[in-house]
């Protein structure tokens, strides 16, 4: 605000009624000063405003997905959170596009208070976009980014799961990962693979070409033909290990008598599928009551949480799939 009043040739408090179109200007100063505001890309802050004006605070949800039926219930907890507290929540589906979670950003930053969400590109850019908003990365763990995170254990987790695969006696386990790169799920793989004695290497692992079913169908195709001797798999999520469950079925694989597989999310969908799916839970909502706490944090002035209280650690469920 000082930047632009010294701009445009006028006190702050004319910057003010500007920008807050309070009327009591001169239409040639006020366009002065919006003028000066655009060149600066000067925009108010609704997270300075709520600290000197108590009124409802909105916050701003970024879901990469809503067709997942994983993201629906990290909203679940974050709106039941927020409720808790009197907050609204503004959701943005960014439908798997960094170009539209940018787009989320440069929005949210005039409407919200605060924003949550999924967000792939570093924290460079993402400072760029957000208007000094402040920011709760969800499953970025926290030593991976300089604002607040809530992140899933997946070394711990994985750990459990391949730990129980080898105790049912498999030497011989594919993975089949999501379609962004390797990320945390594969490097956990890998490295607990490799604890084990067990090989290890790229080629035990294939890219899917989505997360979802139909994903984990055709990832399931390359992986039996890269490696037809697996005797069970490790699914990036639950709808791909459910997709793989189907084209083990086509191709006469019996599971779990001829191919074990395991997931990673504990949808409620495993326990309807046949057989039923074998699982490392994630609470969805304890997901989103920490990121809707780590954003009360932040406007209190507090410090975000860290280390083990900012991350979720999965669960095996043992069911019939594995």
């Amino acid at each position: 605000m000082h930047d632009v009043a010294r701009l445009a040739g006028v006190s702050r408090q004319t910057v003010s009624r500007a920008v807050n179109d309070k009327g009591e200007i001169d239409p040639g100063t006020k366009e002065r000063v919006l003028e000066a505001a655009r060149l600066l890309d000067y925009r108010p802050s609704r997270f300075a405003r709520g600290l000197v004006q108590k009124g409802a605070v909105t916050a701003g949800l970024v879901i990469p997905d809503l067709r997942n039926p994983f993201f629906p219930e990290v909203a679940a907890g974050v709106l039941e959170a927020a409720e808790q507290r009197g907050w609204q929540v503004v959701v943005w589906d960014s439908r798997i596009d960094e170009a539209r979670e940018r787009e989320a950003l440069d929005v949210l930053s005039h409407q919200a208070d605060a924003v949550v969400g999924y967000f792939k590109d570093p924290d460079d850019v993402l400072t760029r976009h957000l208007g000094g908003v402040p920011l709760v990365l969800l499953e970025r763990g926290p030593q991976q980014t300089r604002f607040a995170a809530v992140g899933i254990d997946a070394a711990t987790g994985v750990e459990q799961g391949m730990n129980h695969l080898f105790r049912a006696g498999h030497r011989r386990i594919g993975m089949l990962d999501g379609v962004h790169g390797p990320g945390p799920r594969r490097q956990a793989f890998l490295e607990q693979a490799r604890r084990l004695g067990l090989p290890a290497d790229e080629s035990w692992v294939v890219m899917c070409p989505e997360h979802s079913v139909a994903g984990g169908e055709a990832g399931m195709e390359r992986l039996l033909a890269a490696r037809p001797e697996i005797t069970a798999v490790f699914g990036f999520n639950d709808l791909i290990a459910v997709g793989a469950m189907r084209t083990a079925r086509r191709r006469g694989r019996s599971v779990p008598d001829d191919l074990a597989v395991l997931g990673f999310d504990g949808l409620s969908l495993g326990d309807l599928v046949e057989p039923a799916l074998t699982t490392l839970h994630i609470d969805k909502r304890q997901l989103g009551r920490l990121a809707v706490e780590q954003v009360a944090r932040l406007r209190a002035g507090e410090e975000p949480l860290r280390g083990a209280d900012a991350w979720v650690t999965p669960e095996l469920v043992v069911r019939d799939s594995a």
